[in-house]
């Protein structure tokens, strides 16, 4: 076997500071500067670790990936994925440990990498091709492929600055696949672009895998991960867990990373937010309280409270339900023209304060499974103010209502009533 990434004993840490306590204002701030250099190297330190935690992103990570290979990287936000991909791209360098690559790396990390926004489209794929150490006349021949492959020819001399987040992810996936490294990486970046473009990227992995190079693949859709990559390796808490078959993988990350729940606040006003609006509360309702649980004969409901922080803003509220897998099932949105019952407080005008949405999934709706509801709050040009991807997530069971005599398993995400009659013809 030829291995064209081995990692070491891999581990990296951060230094994260810790706000100052409550009552800590200006004054104090001013005034602990004045006296610092008066205090003991002792008194410093001290200071010092109160302030500062040392984080341990990755941890002793050992890993060897073959030639030709394609992994998926998996886990829960804070596991280490990103921190991984980024010392593989040498873009940080790790604590301790050490990590040898065979051949050109090509990554796709975050919407802006490796481009400079004051080039042109044109000028940053010969600078990523130099980058990558190909010859210009390399590039020259790839040139056109990587410009239709992004569909972006009309603003091909452009500034990258003036780009869309999509058009910024096209080019970006087009010149890190198109210019030929042995080792192509790529991180949830993908999810920027439209469903087309996400469907013709896949495409083009498996063709680079097919030509013997090597991807490694990051992302929250375990249903792309388990078709694109025969293995994957599931980090949590900065350890690899497991390294192996995908579906196995997968198996386990979903087995010790869900947790139902019917209910997730953030009571002190911390929640997901900015300075115009913040997520207060997240619940599943099933009867009349909050239930991981819930069953499929029954409605349920999603109650979504949020906090609006300046005069005047107006929102709607959306949800996007995912299976076990992460795959979207369906999504929702607040407007008059999409709801069955015209809510007055869509889009409206709200004072400051506290308000709840709430959206309700019919019975006999879901099949028996595993869920996560992303929740978005948007603003009146369908902007994002908040985004939280699986905030909160429930099990559906079915208690026997709908099965009947039937005791096999269901086929598909959702398991509708639907009607049924049978004529005679003849």
């Amino acid at each position: 076997m030829n291995a064209i990434i081995t990692v070491d004993n891999l581990s990296k840490s951060y230094t994260i500071g810790h706000l100052a306590t409550k009552g800590d204002g200006l004054r104090h701030a001013i005034e602990n500067a004045l006296r610092a250099p008066f205090r003991s190297r002792a008194a410093r330190q001290a200071r010092k670790k109160q302030t500062e935690e040392e984080f341990w992103a990755l941890r002793n990570v050992d890993l060897e990936i073959e030639q030709g290979e394609t992994v998926g990287i998996i886990g829960r936000n804070g596991a280490g994925k990103s921190t991984l991909l980024k010392i593989l791209s040498r873009i940080t360098d790790p604590t301790q440990g050490r990590v040898r690559l065979r051949g050109r790396v090509a990554s796709l990390l975050e919407v802006g990498t490796g481009f400079h926004p004051e080039l042109t489209g044109r000028e940053n794929i010969f600078l990523n091709g130099a980058i990558l150490g190909m010859r210009r006349a390399e590039i020259k021949r790839k040139f056109d492929e990587i410009v239709a492959f992004s569909e972006i020819e009309k603003f091909i001399d452009t500034p990258v600055k003036r780009y869309s987040s999509g058009m910024y992810v096209r080019l970006a996936f087009a010149v890190a696949a198109h210019l030929e490294p042995e080792i192509l990486i790529v991180d949830e970046v993908l999810a920027v672009g439209d469903s087309a473009f996400q469907k013709k990227c896949l495409g083009k992995m498996e063709n680079v895998a097919r030509q013997g190079r090597t991807v490694l693949f990051v992302s929250h859709n375990l249903g792309v991960v388990s078709k694109l990559c025969p293995r994957a390796v599931l980090l949590f808490d900065g350890h690899k867990k497991f390294d192996g078959p995908a579906s196995q993988a997968i198996s386990r990350y979903l087995a010790t990373s869900f947790q139902a729940e019917g209910e997730r606040s953030w009571p002190n006003g911390d929640g997901p937010g900015n300075q115009n609006v913040r997520l207060r509360c997240v619940r599943v309702i099933s009867g009349d309280a909050p239930a991981g649980e819930v069953n499929i004969d029954q409605p349920l409901e999603i109650q979504i409270d949020y906090e609006t922080l300046r005069e005047g803003m107006e929102i709607s509220t959306s949800i996007h339900l995912l299976d076990a897998m992460g795959g979207e099932i369906l999504s929702s949105i607040n407007l008059p023209s999409a709801s069955l019952e015209p809510d007055p407080l869509a889009f409206a005008r709200l004072p400051k304060g506290l308000f709840r949405a709430s959206c309700t999934i019919p019975a006999n709706f879901l099949n028996e499974s595993t869920y996560g509801v992303n929740i978005a709050l948007l603003n009146r040009s369908y902007h994002a103010e908040v985004f939280e991807r699986e905030a909160i997530r429930f099990r559906a069971h079915d208690a026997g209502g709908m099965r009947g005599e039937y005791t096999g398993t269901w086929i598909g995400v959702v398991r509708p009533k639907l009607a049924w009659q049978t004529q005679i013809l003849s």
